[in-house]
């Protein structure tokens, strides 16, 4: 089932001892394997990623769009650019990471009513930016493998 492997690193899987032959089973794989077949429904490479605290503030790089200084997570909030009061939605093109006094001061005006500009503009994340906010323990040839996949606008990219 497997249809292409990438990535440097291998890792040997050992399983259990077989009745028969008296033998432990074991397998090497790579770090990327794609397997053949359809593996996620036809439209999942385009959905859209829950929305969190924890990789918003990824996603923003734990800079405030307001006043721009970087923060660490406890004092940052998530901000809506439109006030839910106003019908704003809780998604990821409505928020944006701010620090407490910058979200205290807007309140619930817009960006234009606070005269407070924002200095990034919301996006949503596609998969493989969503599998790096999340931070799991990614493996240098997997990051690079996901880095190949990222949109040219993402925060993500190194400067």
């Amino acid at each position: 089932m497997v249809a292409w492997v990438v990535g440097n690193q291998q890792f040997r899987f050992v399983g259990g001892i077989c009745r028969a032959t008296g033998l432990r089973s074991e397998i090497t794989a790579n770090s990327i394997i794609a397997i053949k077949g359809r593996s996620f429904r036809p439209d999942s490479h385009s959905q859209v990623p829950p929305l969190n605290n924890r990789e918003l503030f990824h996603r923003d790089r734990y800079i405030c769009a307001y006043c721009g200084d970087r923060f660490s997570g406890h004092i940052l909030t998530r901000e809506h650019i439109v006030p839910v009061s106003h019908g704003g939605r809780d998604v990821w093109m409505n928020v944006v990471t701010s620090c407490r006094p910058c979200n205290q001061r807007k309140s619930g005006r817009t960006p234009e009513q606070a005269r407070m500009p924002l200095l990034y503009a919301p996006y949503v994340p596609n998969k493989a930016e969503y599998l790096i906010l999340c931070n799991r323990s990614i493996l240098a040839d997997q990051m690079d493998f996901l880095a190949r996949h990222l949109p040219h606008q993402s925060r993500l990219h190194v400067p």
